[in-house]
């Protein structure tokens, strides 16, 4: 791990704070519409706190409390230095636990269901330096505002219970879906705590070296931020129909997005209109919440979802845009895709004459790391 001396040569910035700040403001459209109709519906957080009895919350704090080393004043200081300003710039009501656990896997988590627990792994306090450090800490103070700490514990509880139940088929079936659609939830969760963390370290590039490190290990001189982007642009837009269905089946077992569409999608919020805003001090906030409509949430998410099919380069999304715009045979479009054909020429079903396959516009795409299998690795939750 680096030296405390290190931690002093960093020079101290002024960056700005956002009193009052609502997640609203950086929460990924999906991950907002999810959140928006889960707070309004009437006694929802009073049924999953009922769970708090069956779920091992207090085993959990009891762990880390005495097997990890509780950051303060007077151990890691630095991170306690960085937890305070995070908590101060996104303007917490209360600065969360922190803990670092000797783990060598680069990796961090937000849990706990009456208050939030941040943890940190010693392999991922030894591979970034100060700013890298500071945006992830910032990452996971917006889980913390977010209320996202909540479903992440039931996330691990379910997890954890499918493993112990998967000798009963049926009951291991209903759990995994669960399972499964609070991965895919906590995916796009993913997308809003890196803003959270652009939004305290309030530096690009070191959230982009960061994720890159996440990805590829200390070693920077071997790396380029740009390179790394157009791996991001490659993988969106590389291949066929086949090669589609396969990205959705890598991503699956995952608790987080691809390392290069996180970075991506991070860089393109960065230059966006909405982060300029609040940079200038306009952003919802939380007193406002409880006023927030459901309706524009989720008309904001389909726009957005909209949006990414006009300007996908991946053959599954130009294919439902194609469908949904009336554009010829869904058999033949899903055959001609398979088959490597050009989905439709003159003579084809479905096809006029003079009219191609409709083409796209460029456009790039669109946390704890307990997914199974080779598509899982190393991230930051």
């Amino acid at each position: 791990m680096t030296d405390d001396s290190s931690h002093t040569k960093v020079p101290m910035r002024k960056r700005r704070r956002f009193p009052g700040i609502s997640s609203r403001a950086y929460e990924h459209p999906a991950d907002r519409s999810a959140l928006v109709a889960l707070r309004r519906l009437t006694g929802f957080d009073t049924v999953f706190k009922a769970l708090s009895g069956l779920l091992p919350e207090r085993s959990l704090r009891l762990l880390f409390l005495s097997d990890s080393v509780r950051v303060s004043e007077a151990q890691f200081p630095h991170l306690h230095e960085m937890l305070l300003d995070a908590s101060y710039i996104l303007d917490l009501k209360k600065v969360p636990v922190m803990y670092v656990a000797q783990n060598p896997v680069p990796n961090a988590m937000c849990i706990g269901l009456d208050e939030p627990l941040i943890v940190l792994t010693t392999g991922l306090v030894e591979l970034l330096d100060e700013e890298e450090m500071r945006a992830v800490v910032g990452h996971e103070t917006g889980h913390a505002l977010s209320g996202h700490s909540v479903y992440r514990t039931i996330l691990l509880f379910l997890t954890n219970l499918a493993l112990k139940v998967a000798w009963i088929p049926l009951g291991n079936v209903a759990i995994m879906a669960i399972v499964t659609a609070l991965r895919e939830w906590f995916r796009k969760s993913e997308l809003s705590a890196d803003r959270a963390g652009l939004l305290v370290g309030q530096d690009l590039q070191a959230s982009m070296r960061g994720l890159m490190k996440i990805a590829g290990g200390n070693h920077l001189h071997e790396m380029n931020v740009d390179a790394f982007l157009a791996q991001a642009q490659e993988y969106e837009s590389a291949g066929d129909l086949r090669d589609s269905v396969l990205k959705i089946l890598n991503v699956l077992p995952r608790s987080h997005p691809f390392t290069t569409v996180r970075a991506a999608e991070l860089k393109k919020w960065a230059a966006s209109r909405d982060y300029q805003r609040i940079m200038d001090g306009h952003y919802p906030h939380r007193d406002e919440d409880k006023d927030a409509s459901v309706a524009d949430s989720f008309r904001d998410s389909a726009s957005h979802y909209a949006d990414t099919v006009k300007s996908t380069k991946d053959p599954l999304f130009k294919l439902v845009g194609d469908i949904a715009g009336g554009a010829g045979d869904l058999g033949g479009k899903l055959r001609d895709r398979f088959m490597g054909g050009t989905g439709g020429g003159p003579g084809a079903p479905g096809s006029s004459a003079g009219t191609g396959t409709r083409s796209s516009d460029g456009g790039g795409p669109g946390d704890d790391g307990e997914g199974a299998g080779p598509a899982a690795g190393p991230a930051q939750g």
